[in-house]
């Protein structure tokens, strides 16, 4: 296989528009004068593929390098200073165990004083590091990194006495070197050292999600074949999809438990982890094996999709008329015939809304759950709405057009806002509880983060949108070189580099390497996104008391 030339310069607009138009198919999906999203047949030209499943990839070649691919822009102009830089300090950030190569520590930061946990290899940072080695082609960090966070899996994990379920995967690890015994030992955290002790409910999402992008890009069916794989599979998704008293499917969450891993008032049912539990379990019935226990996994899991696809698609879902309809609900209804299922009272439709709101445009809410809806709107939930296909072709649309409608207010000056808007004043001091990491426009709270520049990218790339993406790939090449690669950026316009911001963060660093990779060989975008509009069936059982 070649190696993906990360050495060269974005096209311009009306070049990547003309690339693109070669492999959109004749008719179009959607009735809007918008580039529309690249369907199923697309990404099996793409790929060279018959379908999108995981069956597919044991009979097909390795994923097309970027010398390959029709996307290639390798001959257009000279390369980027900012990605030989950017290659140079991801490599810094390379975590060695015995010899080879199993993560990237989460900041190479050596002006901070206090180290804390930026020496941990965190799960969910380093999937964007992951991403960028197997466009590189450097695929055996990734493979590394998949099995030794399968093997921490089995680690007792308790907090304070209490014994987390199995099926927990780790927030981070370290490795703990002995230098008097000559030994090496990986130690890993399951939320007992965290800010708040809290586990992240993310972490097996993102674990499943890379290893089926590992396993589209090498076409190496037997590591998630493999047994070990298997049940890991099996323990992230049996503390997902046991039964309880919800009567929602979507997954009940405290705070803290993802990229916003602070007090930020998202506990109950966040957006970015219903998206992430929807792409999971997709990724996961792809690359189940049929068999045994997994025969069971895959009923179950096609029946908490079809229930999970109508609720968020339904219930999440906000644009002009929807919010028209919520101002005008009536409170205190009863029985099935409800059309204000949630009793949400529309009162405490918070102002900023009226005014976010285009006429053409929608997103994702934040949270929904009895009596309140989360109106906030969040990054990286919507994001992977579209790359997983959890939003429909018209919604993936409307978010595109919000994001573009509202530049100034979610992109500003440094791509991307995590949420908008800041949470400000006595409403601060109660839902943060006084953070002063989470002032307002700061961090969590409303600040701006380089990381989620690949994921806007692959967002535009599948919509049809590539020259939004090298607009703010442009914006992140003036500052993040020159500040030091931050964590975050603080103010309405991300203007500010962050006030406890770690420099050399690696996730920021990687972040643009995989967005600046993916617009150049948007065929790279196969390996994370899902396809579009393919129907998902419960499997229907017939009751235990019928008679014939």
């Amino acid at each position: 296989m070649k190696r993906v030339s990360s050495h060269v310069s974005i096209a311009s607009e009306a070049e990547i528009n003309l690339d693109l138009s070669r492999l959109l198919i004749d008719k179009p999906r959607l009735t809007l004068e918008r580039k529309r999203s690249f369907d199923e047949q697309s990404w099996s030209e793409l790929s060279h593929r018959q379908n999108d499943g995981f069956d597919s990839i044991m009979h097909s070649p390795a994923f097309p390098s970027g010398f390959d691919s029709p996307f290639s822009l390798g001959t257009l102009g000279d390369p980027h200073p900012l990605v030989n830089e950017a290659w140079e300090a991801l490599r810094k950030s390379v975590v060695y165990f015995r010899g080879q190569p199993v993560g990237t520590i989460a900041a190479v930061d050596h002006a901070s004083e206090e180290v804390l946990n930026y020496d941990q290899v965190f799960v969910r940072d380093f999937v964007p590091s992951a991403l960028a080695f197997l466009m590189n082609n450097e695929t055996d960090i990734v493979k590394n990194f998949l099995l030794k966070t399968l093997h921490l899996q089995s680690s007792e994990k308790m907090v304070d006495r209490f014994k987390l379920g199995a099926g927990a995967m780790p927030a981070s690890f370290k490795v703990d070197r002995n230098r008097n015994r000559n030994t090496e030992t990986l130690v890993a955290d399951f939320g007992e050292s965290a800010i708040g002790r809290v586990a992240p409910v993310d972490s097996g999402f993102w674990w499943i999600i890379l290893l089926r992008a590992y396993t589209k890009y090498t076409a190496d069916t037997s590591l998630a074949e493999s047994s070990e794989c298997q049940n890991c599979m099996r323990l992230i998704l049996n503390l997902c999809l046991s039964e309880g008293f919800d009567t929602f499917p979507t997954l009940l969450c405290t705070d803290g438990c993802s990229m916003i891993d602070r007090r930020m008032g998202i506990y109950g049912y966040p957006i970015e982890i219903q998206a992430l539990f929807y792409m999971a379990l997709r990724c996961a019935l792809q690359m189940l094996k049929p068999d045994g226990e997994g025969k069971d996994f895959i009923e179950k899991i096609g029946q908490r999709l079809h229930a999970l696809t109508y609720h968020m698609r339904n219930y999440f879902w906000l644009d002009f008329p929807h919010l028209n309809n919520i101002y005008r609900y009536k409170t205190e209804e009863y029985s099935h015939t409800a059309v204000n299922k949630f009793n949400v009272i529309p009162d405490s439709i918070p102002d900023w809304v009226f005014d976010f709101m285009p006429c053409r445009g929608g997103y994702f809410l934040g949270n929904v759950s009895p009596a309140m809806m989360d109106f906030r709107w969040f990054a990286l939930g919507n994001c992977i709405a579209i790359i997983s296909s959890l939003a429909t072709p018209e919604q993936s649309v409307a978010i595109m057009d919000l994001i573009e409608e509202r530049w100034e207010e979610l992109v500003g000056e440094m791509p991307l806002k995590i949420c908008y808007p800041a949470i400000e004043n006595h409403e601060w001091r109660i839902i943060t509880g006084c953070d002063p990491k989470n002032t307002r426009w700061s961090y969590h709270n409303g600040g701006s983060w380089p990381v989620l520049l690949w994921l806007l990218t692959a967002a535009c790339i599948k919509t049809g949108r590539p020259q939004m993406a090298k607009r703010a790939i442009e914006l992140a090449e003036t500052r993040l070189l020159k500040d030091g690669w931050p964590e975050y950026y603080d103010g309405k316009l991300g203007r500010f580099i962050g006030k406890q911001a770690r420099k050399f963060q690696t996730w920021s660093i990687a972040g643009y390497l995989v967005a600046r990779m993916m617009l150049e060989d948007p065929s790279t975008l196969m390996m994370i996104s899902m396809e579009e509009d393919r129907p998902v069936k419960p499997t229907m059982r017939r009751s235990a008391s019928w008679n014939a």
